[in-house]
């Protein structure tokens, strides 16, 4: 897509998507991405050769080779969504195989997804595009279904079918978060130590999170710090929901309730009501920068697919996030319709004229 074409199909509404500045935190301040920064951040932390030529690989891979920013497709949905309710749109997607092929005709930096998924077509692709193996995953069959993340194969399992990274769940908020954050903590360590990279979906589970009508899921504060804690167990890549409010804390933080930490500069200095400025809430609680900050696509609403992946793109971007990671609005799709959707994300991220704010 042209500028002019993602102008006119993000619409007036949102027109000042491409001329906000941010007044919060300066775009100076963060480790923006960049051809070389794996050379200029990377390098500098412990992570070993191994690690830095993995994460050199999928910063290298795809049409956005070499630009420091990352377009992934993730097809994890058959254990997290269901596998029925994932693919019957598209049954193709039952075969591990058609998912590799369209991140590879996608044009896609790496493909994340199950060792199954993975595992069952690693000799052939694994040296084709960079998988990034899903070590734990929520499960629907259990009843009542529960917010848990379960490991459902070992770290070495990944390194040895050539995955250049693994990536895992933590549901920050819910009553099994302390144990997630153990297990995965002790599982990225173990994957740096065998020289792969490490991402990490932060996301935040508790019905408290949901109040007066307000859904707090998506608050940039709460995304923040879930961020955050990430960066803590060294996840190189932070995979986060776009913020779509903000002001968690303080509705948890009523009568009675004590929770969490606040200052009031989080929502008057540090952010503002601005999508962009939310989402830069999120790459600041990233260590400015210093490890990426993808945002997920969501889920497939039919003909506002093309719109919203755009919009998601141009705020991750103008925010100074590293790229997107978007499944559903592109499997859910006819091979070609997939593809434009990706290529679609990704011209956001090649075309100079769209700034970091």
């Amino acid at each position: 897509m042209t500028y002019n074409q993602i102008i006119s199909l993000i619409g007036k509404e949102d027109e000042n998507l491409f001329t906000h500045i941010c007044a919060t935190v300066s775009k100076d301040q963060l480790h923006l991405p960049s051809p070389d920064f794996v050379d200029n951040v990377f390098s500098l932390s412990n992570r070993s050769n191994q690690t830095l030529r993995n994460l050199q690989s999928i910063f290298s891979h795809g049409r956005l080779g070499g630009s420091g920013y990352l377009s992934i497709l993730p097809v994890d949905q058959g254990i997290e969504h269901s596998a029925g309710a994932s693919f019957a749109a598209n049954p193709t997607y039952f075969d591990p195989e058609s998912i590799v092929k369209l991140a590879i005709e996608g044009g896609c930096n790496a493909v994340a997804s199950s060792f199954g998924v993975l595992a069952m077509v690693s000799r052939k692709y694994a040296h084709k595009i960079p998988f990034v193996v899903k070590i734990n995953h929520n499960e629907l069959l259990t009843y009542p279904n529960k917010a848990d993340q379960v490991m459902y194969g070992s770290v070495k399992d990944a390194w040895n079918m050539g995955a250049a990274a693994v990536g895992a769940t933590i549901y920050f908020g819910s009553e099994e978060s302390d144990r997630q954050i153990v297990e995965v903590a002790k599982a990225f360590e173990e994957a740096h130590q065998l020289g792969m990279a490490t991402i990490l979906w932060c996301y935040l589970r508790n019905n408290a999170f949901k109040k007066d009508g307000v859904d707090y899921h998506m608050s940039a504060d709460l995304t923040g710090q879930a961020n955050h804690l990430g960066v803590t167990i060294q996840a190189d890549i932070i995979k986060q929901k776009l913020p779509e409010t903000n002001g968690g804390y303080k509705a948890l933080n009523t009568g009675s309730s004590s929770y969490g930490k606040l200052d009031e500069r989080i929502y008057t200095k540090l952010s503002s009501n601005h999508p962009i400025d939310l989402c830069r809430y999120q790459v600041v609680n990233c260590y400015m920068g210093r490890a990426g900050l993808i945002n997920s696509g969501g889920a497939s609403e039919g003909d506002t697919d093309l719109r919203e992946a755009v919009r998601t793109a141009i705020i991750n971007k103008r925010a100074g996030g590293m790229g997107m990671i978007s499944g559903r609005k592109s499997f859910q799709k006819p091979l070609k319709e997939g593809i434009e959707l990706l290529n679609a994300i990704q011209d956001v991220y090649l075309e100079k004229q769209i700034t970091v704010a």
